[in-house]
């Protein structure tokens, strides 16, 4: 697709410590688009657990086209509490079950924009600590931390459907989900993964995980990717049991390139990992699908956090540095292509510092002064450039 004038980007704070981290995303993208003379049209939508507490509805009428319509979304969080329970949405309204209010956020946008590939990148820069058994540590080596998730994101356990299971007399004894696999989601996913691999150019290899073993879906998408795989001659594809995996990269972090998972298995190894690369706020992640593509920290709204300026912003920093990057393979948009690296290069640079670090860094520096330290580092970045 053409270069355009003006990208349209469209921001959901949603709840708890999403707008704060949010601003500090468009502090670093006003940067960006300042200096790389690049023009963004932002559209900010209240959404989420708070919104649906106020209003009896998770978002404005008219949102979901809005989204639709957008070159790219960026969500901060949702999840509200009240009295430290979470806020649901009601029965049939407008889901036929209870979901936790910001469903539509981000289960509903994954779902009709099909963002079928969630897109994790695990990585830890030089400077950033590792916290042990509670404990701050500093590895070694920073590089051998560089690998990206790919997780299914339609379907797997997270249908969202539940059935109940019933004796002979109607008395209900239990409750089952499905696992849904199908051929047409998982291939391609794996192409994704597979084509993700040729772009890296790292190891060039995709590393399978799932519980085929024992889940017999699981043995249905590790059929479906060994598939896939053959139309990749010069990418190695292997295979690790998820739970085995879930050590492996803990303790060698380095045997990875890309790793494709079902919808489960995908989540939690991305948060497993996450704990390699510095813990929750330097975890961002990209929902993407063929047309539209939705960018997030994936830690959370953090409600005990609100309020208090004191959350690692570097999450949502590096979801903007994967959303400029999108739009730019999108667009073909080199303006975008090097915002992208200064944001991540500005991003390791204040870490290696050390100057300014929030509190999961062991450090008092908070949120608004991380994001003023980056957005600075960016703009030297630009002006060096």
């Amino acid at each position: 697709m053409a270069q355009k004038n003006t990208y349209r980007i469209v921001t959901l704070p949603g709840d708890g410590i999403g707008p704060e981290v949010m601003a500090e995303g468009k502090k670093v993208l006003a940067t960006v688009a300042r200096l790389g003379r690049v023009s963004f049209e932002i559209e900010e939508i209240e959404c989420g657990g708070h919104y649906y507490q106020l209003h009896g509805r998770e978002w404005p009428e008219g949102s979901e086209a809005r989204c639709d319509t957008a070159d790219a979304m960026l969500l901060g969080a949702v999840g509200h509490q009240i009295d430290g329970k979470d806020v649901f949405t009601r029965p049939g309204e407008p889901y036929p079950t209870p979901q936790l209010a910001g469903y539509a956020q981000v289960i509903g946008n994954r779902r009709r924009l099909a963002l079928y590939a969630n897109v994790r990148p695990v990585k830890l820069y030089k400077g950033v600590k590792q916290k042990i058994c509670n404990k701050f540590v500093e590895v070694w080596d920073p590089a051998a931390v560089d690998y990206v998730i790919v997780r299914e994101n339609t379907e797997g356990e997270y249908t969202g459907e539940t059935r109940t299971l019933e004796d002979e007399k109607g008395v209900a004894y239990g409750a089952e989900t499905p696992i849904r696999i199908t051929r047409a989601a998982t291939e391609r996913v794996c192409r994704y993964a597979f084509r993700l691999a040729r772009k890296r150019a790292k190891l060039k290899k995709v590393t399978c995980v799932e519980k085929s073993n024992i889940v017999g879906a699981h043995k249905y998408f590790r059929t479906i990717c060994t598939e896939v795989g053959r139309e990749f001659p010069d990418i190695t594809l292997d295979f690790a049991y998820f739970d085995a995996f879930c050590q492996w990269q803990l303790r060698n972090p380095e045997w990875f390139d890309i790793v494709v998972a079902p919808n489960l298995v995908g989540d939690t190894v991305s948060d497993n990992g996450s704990t390699t690369a510095g813990g929750m706020g330097f975890a961002a992640g990209g929902n993407i699908g063929d047309e539209h593509a939705m960018f997030e920290p994936i830690h959370g709204s953090a409600p005990k956090y609100t309020g208090q300026d004191k959350v690692n912003p570097c999450a949502t920093i590096l979801a903007v540095r994967m959303m400029l990057e999108w739009l730019g393979d999108r667009y073909g948009d080199e303006r975008l292509r090097k915002g992208a690296g200064i944001v991540e290069r500005a991003v390791a640079d204040v870490m290696a510092a050390g100057k300014v670090a929030t509190y999961d860094q062991g450090g008092s520096s908070k949120c608004s002064q991380m994001g003023t330290a980056v957005a600075e580092r960016v703009k030297e970045l630009f002006q060096g450039a």
